[in-house]
This record gives C-alpha cells, structure tokens and sequence, in this order.
C-alpha cells in the first residue's frame, strides 16, 4: 500500500495577501483523509488584525466585517494550527497542502508576529516534515504540460472536484485528491515512502527556482531572485 492510500491531512489557508512574511491569516482547515474519503475536519475563522484588500475578500469571500464580528484572535488561530500540524508530523502522518513554501511559510510568519514558539521548536528542532506539496510534485513529474498550475487547473487535469475553489476546507481536500491522483499516474512518486517524497520535493523545488531564476534573468531582470527553500521559507 502506497503513502497515497494512507492517512493524509490536507491543509490550507486563505489570507490577506500574496506575501507570505506580511500576510495574515484570515480561514485556515484541516481535513483528515483515508482512502480518499474525508474522515475528519476542523476550520478557523481568523480576525486578521489588519483590514482585507478588497481584491482578497474578492478571491475567499470572507469580509472585514465578518472578520471582525466571527473571527477569533490571530495569535489563538496561529497556534492552534500550528499545533495540530506539528502533532500530526510528530505521528509521521504527511500534511498535505498545495504550494506548501507560501502556506508554511505564512503560518511560521504569523507564529513570530505573536512571539509564539516556530513550528521548527514544536518539532523539538527539525524541519517540519513529511510534507507532500501537489504544486511541486506536478510540476517535476510533468515538466513540459502547457497551461497554467493553479490549483483549479491542476484539478482539471487530474479529473479532481474542486467545487468552491478559495474555501479553506475545499482546497485542502482538492489538494490531498490531486495528490493521490498523482500518485496514481507517476509510479515513481507512488513507489517511495513519505520520508523519500519529502526529500526529493526539496530538490525538485530548488531546481525549479534556479530554472525560473535564470529565465527571469536571461528575460531582463538581472538583479531576479527566486527562493529556492522548501518546505518552509527562513
């Protein structure tokens, strides 16, 4: 039985930005899958602590005021995910989450914005792994498809339900189904352990960088910096 058969956690966060180290978190959920069928949930309303660009709220729908009137503390919503996450690590069960670099990262931002412990002391000093990042995966795997790598569109290629794409909830289950599919497809990704998976990700990603790097570079942009660090961005 492959990694893609067993228990997996998908996790997913929408916020008030695209920058992981100044955006805030404003939902974030967990959904615990077995053999493809979700078996349990848990979701958060976040109040920010800083007003939601009009085109955030137009991508996850969560307005300012249901923020405000809804939304639980930042710091309690932060460390509760950050809790449950490192637990799940902790029992070697993979999280799953789409273009993990920004959520991880956001989260690990959001735990120094409250002076709360990193999820890397959560871990008693080690990285926060298995991680399995769809985004990543799909795009060592199937290097040359044309078109674009969005969730939704990735979804599309795998024959993935993605019915309320930017729903916390919605997204993290999409993303544990494309990585099963993937699985599925790619022997070769389906055929290692969690632990493998994890490592190879991180050279998938850094090579990508330096690739994408060199193209934003030979386009104009000399001066082009592409992060190359996965899972979590320092």
């Amino acid at each position: 039985m492959g990694w893609h058969q067993e228990l997996l956690i998908g996790f997913d966060l929408e916020t008030t930005g695209t920058d992981p180290r100044e955006a805030r978190i404003v939902t974030g959920a967990l959904v615990e899958v077995k053999d493809g069928e979700p078996t349990g949930r848990r979701e958060w309303l976040a109040d920010p602590g800083v007003v939601i660009p009009q085109d955030a709220v137009d991508v996850h729908g969560i307005t300012n005021e249901r923020a405000a009137a809804e939304g639980r503390p930042a710091d309690q919503v932060a460390d509760e995910l950050a809790g449950a996450l490192t637990g799940y690590w902790l029992a070697g069960v993979p999280v799953v989450a789409y273009n993990a670099a920004f959520d991880l990262s956001l989260l690990a931002a959001e735990l120094r914005r409250h002076g709360l412990p990193s999820l890397r002391e959560r871990l008693g000093g080690t990285d926060p792994a298995p991680v399995v990042d769809p985004y990543t995966i799909d795009r060592a795997v199937d290097k040359y498809r044309k078109g674009k790598r969005t969730l939704e569109a990735v979804c599309a290629e795998y024959g993935v339900a993605l019915d309320s794409a930017h729903h916390a909830l919605a997204d993290a289950l999409a993303a544990v189904q494309v990585a099963r599919a993937i699985a599925e497809r790619h022997p070769k990704v389906a055929s290692v352990g969690p632990a493998e998976l994890h490592r190879r990700q991180i050279e998938w990603y850094a090579q990508w960088a330096a690739s994408f790097q060199d193209f934003l570079r030979r386009k104009g942009n000399a001066d082009a910096v592409v992060d190359g660090q996965w899972p979590l961005r320092d």
